[in-house]
């Protein structure tokens, strides 16, 4: 296995899974968790300390790998962003090696995003190769408002300037996603499954959440006062979510 990983703590596997960062993503909620389960926090590859891709990159079929390494058979998936795009991915695929699904704002494949947002994407990337204009294009979407009025401002510019650093390093390569597309199979998600959103996140991503309610049996939460970093701004609360729903 040639992917970044830390494990902490014993018992039940939960698998943190991230998107543009690392594990630092996690810095706040491994711990807690980690005191009644065994946590499981990686690099998906290209990014943090995993090794840069080499040919097109299947993040599904690296999850499955990474379970099988670890001996885990059955997990709690939490993904946070395009790592939750990843965890639906993986559990439309594997549903009996996903106990709890737990998404965090995810992506979802197939979904269309306003014009605003891919808008705001192309101006990002023409910045480029400016990593700085980068990053602070990025933190001013206002999906970023709360973390960055907050004490975490520094670690999420962090993680960014550094993924976009990784991302350089990058040869000419491609996602590859199962198909057809998660959007067209959200009705076959048999996993129990609990999407956290914070309500100040963009309304491309509350459009998410809202397609996930109206076409699976996902329940829906929202946490007041939070961004798409409720991880790093609320991770007591966020804690407290995810453990209740484990327990039901």
């Amino acid at each position: 296995m040639d992917l970044y990983y830390e494990v902490n703590g014993s018992g039940h596997p939960v698998v943190l899974m991230t998107g543009g960062a690392d594990v630092r993503n996690w810095s706040f909620v491994a711990p807690h968790l980690a005191k009644h389960y065994k946590v499981v926090a990686f690099d998906g590859r290209g990014t943090g300390k995993s090794p840069s891709p080499l040919e097109d990159v299947n993040h599904v079929e690296d999850l499955l790998s990474l379970l099988d390494h670890l001996e885990i058979n059955q997990a709690t998936l939490i993904g946070h962003s395009m790592g939750g795009q990843i965890a639906t991915e993986f559990a439309l695929d594997y549903p009996e090696r996903v106990s709890e699904l737990v998404l965090l704002a995810p992506g979802l494949s197939g979904f269309s995003y306003s014009k605003e947002f891919e808008e705001s994407m192309k101006t990002i990337h023409e910045a480029a190769p400016n990593i700085d204009k980068m990053v602070k294009l990025l933190l001013s979407d206002s999906s970023y408002r709360v973390v960055t009025a907050s004490p975490h401002r520094d670690l999420m510019a962090q993680m960014l300037r550094y993924h976009m650093n990784r991302m350089f390093e990058w040869p000419a390569i491609e996602m590859v996603w199962p198909q057809p597309p998660a959007i067209e199979r959200l009705g076959e998600l048999t996993t129990k499954t609990l999407l956290i959103i914070g309500k100040e996140d963009s309304l491309d991503n509350h459009r998410v959440a809202d397609y996930f309610q109206q076409h699976s049996d996902a329940q829906v939460v929202e946490i007041p006062g939070a961004d798409h970093t409720v991880n790093l701004t609320h991770p007591e609360k966020l804690y407290r979510k995810i453990t209740g729903f484990m327990k039901e």
